[in-house]
């Protein structure tokens, strides 16, 4: 599964490791890209993660949460 989240407030390569590293740390994923020119990160897991639980790791770091959306 992956998992998309919009992101309001990143703006250079420090906000995107920060984003990178609370990710990771949070989350059991295959894969997480962070994607500063679309204000996106996307993780590929194959486990259940709660929204809530996202914005809140994102909140945590500086960062807010606009949208999550799976495919």
């Amino acid at each position: 599964m992956k998992i998309v989240i919009k992101i309001e407030g990143m703006s250079c390569q420090h906000c995107v490791k920060r984003v990178d590293a609370a990710l990771k740390e949070n989350f059991d994923a295959s894969e997480v890209v962070v994607d500063l020119e679309n204000n996106q990160a996307t993780l590929t897991t194959t486990q259940a993660i709660d929204d809530q639980k996202i914005v809140e790791v994102l909140d945590d770091v500086g960062y807010d949460v606009v949208a999550i959306s799976r495919s």
